[in-house]
């Protein structure tokens, strides 16, 4: 009777669990882009192409080689990157450890025991002799084992298994930011190099300018304030070197940090030369699920949310957990300790439902349940923000190519208007000196905004490379 009994119960426990996990806990689904999300992420983008460029391999998408050199030593030794991985260790010893929650624990716990008794308290005769003073030796294991019942253990590893997953996409989220980071300040390298050049050549006219100015002067055509503009329009162009070379220096220093090597200059190419993808595919707006990783690791913190939430709703039900309270040898003496008579073993199995808890399981599921709305509001504004990236640096490409255009123009003209005020002023009272410092000043102005166009238009292609989530594979 007493071994059906043990049956009934193991048969009854064994039910529970098969059952009572999915009473109590839910399953988690999978996000899935409504088509009215999907319409309303990418702004006046009627995109059904599944090709995108963030699918291309950061080592095909860039092909300036001295570019690919800087980003694969970042790859390689970037502080923020080591320290990602080292989170994903983390992340995984805690996986583990939740997977060993199924299994019982074990302790060794070995004891001696040293007892005297006190005569007086016996209230024996006198003439009554007994050994007074005992001690025992005692060899002993414990172990526990709760049984999974309501899903609370494999809630909590699935938990785990979503921060796991999260610390990978953090780690791949560092990629694309290192990638892009590298690439931007590349090319603002190379648009000050441009800038330099540019300014060099502007003094080198400028120079001309005052020994032709001077001579006008001496020729009684140009007064001595003609002259002492034209020089301080050449001091102006030349205090703006030390400002660009100082730029230059503090630029090339972020990228050796961002690279981790000694601070040195950077091998770079020419800002006029560089080839960048212009097939700007964008692909479709759910691809941002699967592309962008810090997407995925917002995706995966709701996971994670989710699943604390079954673990503190499981805590409500009662916990069934069998032990061995102890269990081993023991014995008077060493002697006797490998005796079989020696062997005790004491077997506990019960049942704790919790009744009064002064509130924490209520509080730690109302705080489950507001950390998981809380982990969807940060998921649903990580990939709005996503498709406003992706937007707004498909538009600056757009604008940076049609300022290019316009800009190729201006310079032009403003070439043409230097060139003629400075025949005017040699040849002509038509004009003044005013009028072509205006011109020179012009133009100037617009072949630096020229750089910047072309630095936006590179800018835009990176930004949206790394806002579609290219970078990290």
């Amino acid at each position: 009777m007493k071994s059906n009994f043990i049956k009934y119960i193991f048969i009854t426990i064994l039910t529970i669990s098969m059952t009572g996990c999915g009473l109590v806990t839910k399953k988690y689904e999978e996000v899935e882009l409504t088509d009215s999300q999907q319409k309303e992420l990418y702004r006046d983008s009627k995109s059904e192409d599944t090709l995108s460029i963030a699918d291309i391999p950061w080592q095909d998408f860039f092909t300036d080689e001295n570019l690919k050199s800087l980003i694969q030593e970042g790859l390689n030794k970037n502080y923020d990157l080591q320290n990602a991985i080292l989170q994903i260790s983390s992340a995984e010893n805690t996986l583990k450890q939740s997977k060993m929650a199924f299994l019982p624990s074990l302790d060794f716990s070995p004891q001696v025991t040293y007892n005297k008794t006190s005569q007086s308290s016996l209230n024996l005769p006198p003439n009554i002799n007994i050994n007074l003073q005992t001690t025992t030796v005692s060899l002993g294991f414990s172990t526990s084992w709760e049984l999974e019942i309501w899903g609370k253990l494999s809630a909590a590893k699935r938990g785990a298994h979503a921060s796991w997953m999260r610390s990978v996409a953090s780690q791949n989220a560092v990629k694309t930011a290192l990638v892009a980071t590298i690439a931007e300040a590349y090319y603002s390298l190379m648009a000050l190099d441009k800038q330099l050049e540019i300014t060099k050549e502007t003094i080198a006219v400028r120079e001309k300018t005052v020994v032709a100015m001077k001579a006008l002067m001496e020729a009684g055509n140009l007064t001595g304030a003609d002259v002492v503009q034209a020089e301080s329009n050449l001091y102006a162009a030349q205090v703006s070197i030390p400002e660009i070379k100082q730029a230059i220096r503090e630029l090339e220093n972020t990228l050796c940090v961002l690279t981790v090597r000694p601070l040195q200059s950077i091998q770079r190419g020419k800002l006029e030369g560089e080839t960048l993808n212009a097939d700007l595919k964008i692909g479709i707006p759910v691809q941002l699920l699967s592309n962008r990783p810090d997407v995925q690791a917002a995706e995966l913190s709701f996971r994670q949310a989710f699943e604390v939430t079954n673990v503190a709703k499981a805590s409500f039900y009662p916990s069934i957990r069998l032990s061995a309270g102890s269990g081993g040898i023991s014995a008077l003496t060493t002697r006797t300790l490998l005796d079989p008579s020696s062997i005790f073993v004491n077997l506990v199995g019960g049942l704790t439902q919790p009744i009064f808890q002064r509130g924490q399981l209520k509080t730690n599921h109302r705080n489950a349940k507001l950390a998981q709305q809380q982990a969807w509001n940060t998921f649903e504004k990580t990939l709005l923000t996503a498709g406003q990236e992706v937007t707004d640096a498909l538009y600056a490409y757009d604008m940076a190519k049609e300022k290019q255009v316009i800009r190729k123009k201006q310079v032009e003209s403003l070439e043409q208007a230097v060139s003629f005020r400075m025949q005017l002023l040699e040849y002509s009272s038509n004009t003044n000196y005013t009028d072509v410092l205006t011109s020179e000043q012009g133009l100037i102005s617009a072949q630096l905004a020229s750089v910047n166009d072309k630095l936006q238009e590179c800018k835009a292609i990176v930004d949206l490379y790394r806002s579609l989530g290219g970078g990290w594979r």
